[in-house]
């Protein structure tokens, strides 16, 4: 624990760690403070963030930055998948595909924008693997097909029914969870010599012992995701206090705090000029919440939903991911990036934000 003890005293930022336990001791003697809870679960999730890219950068430093992206994108989807399965609990389903759009344009857009721009104000030019990106990015667009056709068929044929849209659903779920394994088996397994790491970080921080870096990186992911639940829990009365609408809570705000942990992560790594573990966080977690956590959901439905739930979405949350996608495939074809590169990727980021915020789509 000598490790951990001397990064939260060196580390200003980790001294936030105070109001982990506030969010919880709030919540438990105030059930009408949902505004206070909203501030105190973002302040309590930027340190719980900080740790979580600490423990990532040391079990890359072992693993590899691909394995290190995978590990990130996976605990850092957790936090996604256990706020998800409160709200498909409870029948909320509009919140369950608002909260899957949103993680998917938040990533691809915002997450991998800002990674260049860190990375490039800091580095004249950065490379990484071109391979890598594509293959995600391949993935996602297949995933993104796959989300798109029930609405479109709704949209287009007055006559699909109900029942032949969650059949649709069910049976497109059981085929991107197959194509997500197909391809963790293509990339780590009969092809992986195609997906190592373009770039030479720097020497950054001393990287923890493995062990203690696998530890942190359960406790912390389970604690993110306690204090997501509560800020999902508040952010509906902060919105109306605050005058966000529901569809940018939904999309944007949300998205943003549940990928805190893996944002924090990718930047860092850009920073270090290992954009490879930046690229990879950033596709990755899109793809496997494309190709596996939305098809999971699906899946669970059946099982602890009120009802069975589709993937059918309302056209504006298609047409973001859509064009989420094709930005992220466009950009990340080069294998190269600079600090412009960036600015582009987080203008188209902000134009939906924006959108969202002044003029919010209707909901399904």
């Amino acid at each position: 624990m000598n490790p951990l003890l001397k990064e939260i005293r060196h580390n200003p930022v980790l001294w936030l760690l105070v109001f982990v336990p506030a969010v919880f001791v709030v919540k438990a003697r105030s059930h009408e403070a949902g505004t206070t809870l909203f501030v105190l679960s973002i302040l309590a999730v930027v340190p719980l963030a900080t740790l979580l890219s600490h423990a990532t950068e040391s079990v890359a430093a072992k693993t590899g930055d691909a394995v290190g992206g995978l590990l990130n994108a996976t605990l850092g989807n957790l936090t996604e998948l256990v706020i998800a399965l409160a709200a498909l609990r409870a029948g909320e389903y509009a919140l369950v595909k608002g909260s899957i759009a949103g993680a998917i344009v938040t990533n691809t857009l915002f997450m991998l924008g800002a990674s260049f721009l860190l990375g490039g104000l800091r580095h004249h030019v950065q490379e990484y693997n071109r391979t890598s990106a594509r293959f995600q990015a391949g993935l996602l667009f297949l995933a993104t097909i796959a989300l798109l056709i029930p609405s479109a068929i709704a949209d287009a044929d007055s006559a699909a029914s109900a029942s032949f849209t969650h059949t649709l659903s069910l049976a497109l779920a059981v085929m991107l969870i197959i194509a997500y394994g197909l391809g963790m088996f293509f990339s780590l397994t009969t092809h992986r010599e195609l997906f190592g790491s373009s770039s030479h970080g720097e020497e950054g921080e001393e990287p923890w012992p493995i062990g203690l870096a696998l530890i942190m990186l359960a406790v912390v992911t389970v604690i993110v995701a306690f204090v997501s639940e509560v800020f999902v829990e508040s952010v509906q009365e902060a919105a109306t206090s605050l005058g966000m609408t529901p569809a940018f809570v939904g999309l944007i705000v949300v998205a943003l705090v549940g990928a805190a942990a893996e944002m924090a992560s990718a930047f860092s790594a850009a920073r270090k000029n290992r954009l490879d573990l930046s690229v990879g966080i950033a596709l990755g977690s899109a793809s496997q919440i494309a190709l596996f956590v939305a098809p999971v959901l699906v899946l669970l439905s059946y099982a602890i939903g009120p009802a069975p739930m589709d993937l059918q979405f309302w056209p504006g949350a298609v047409v973001m991911m859509l064009i989420a996608t094709l930005t992220a495939a466009l950009v990340s074809n080069s294998g190269r990036s600079a600090w412009f590169v960036g600015v582009l990727v987080v203008m188209v980021y902000l134009i939906f934000a924006m959108t969202l915020y002044l003029l919010p789509p209707q909901t399904s």
